[in-house]
């Protein structure tokens, strides 16, 4: 009876680097249009408790005012147990108005740091924004966490564009429409409906 031979050929270090990147690749692509099909679903939380919520405000501090006020009315009239325990935060913003393009780089990446500190602080189930330049880094970064749900918690992400809107996106949120970085995104005037068919028109008609 003959015996069998085999014979081992040895991978080199740059193919297995490759065959590796391929793989890590692919994976994180089917990932994201997992995460892309997941999104576009309604909104359906699995428990009936509160969420865990992030709402991004605008950079002015009327902005923060107004919500300080609608946290005290809310406190006043549920009480503190039911309302939930209520944290404000500021972000770091990526550019100041008149600041200059090659500043902003440097500004930018302390937002974006800043950020992604935030996020994994809150670990929030839903974040909410209405188009201040400061929910973009979050929204990413938010989508990114997405790509591994190992220890870091899915947030969907929702979208409100501003009623000053008329025409077009600002430019929030074309970017977070085109980059498919938000889970529903809507807009209050029916040209907007008609012009980026994906956003959710919650406007009324005059």
């Amino acid at each position: 009876m003959e015996k069998e031979s085999y014979c081992l050929s040895a991978i080199s270090p740059l193919d297995a680097v490759l065959l590796l990147t391929i793989g890590v690749v692919t994976i994180v692509m089917i990932r994201i249009v997992y995460i892309v099909y997941r999104r576009s679903k309604p909104f359906n939380p699995k428990s009936p408790l509160p969420l865990s919520t992030l709402i991004v405000l605008g950079s002015d501090n009327m902005s923060l005012q107004k919500a300080r006020v609608c946290e005290d009315s809310l406190v006043d009239k549920a009480g503190g147990d039911a309302v939930g325990r209520v944290e404000f935060m500021q972000i770091y913003r990526s550019r100041e108005v008149g600041q200059s393009y090659i500043t902003s780089v440097g500004t930018t990446l302390i937002a974006m740091a800043h950020a992604l500190w935030l996020m994994i602080k809150i670990r929030s189930e839903v974040i909410l924004c209405n188009g201040p330049g400061t929910c973009v880094p979050l929204c990413v970064i938010a989508f990114f966490f997405k790509l591994q749900v190992l220890g870091i918690r899915w947030s969907s992400v929702f979208y409100v564009e501003s009623i000053a809107r008329v025409r077009k996106l600002s430019l929030s949120g074309l970017l977070l429409y085109k980059l498919h970085m938000v889970d529903q995104l809507f807009v209050q005037w029916p040209q907007l409906k008609e012009k980026y068919p994906r956003a959710h028109y919650v406007g009324c008609l005059m």
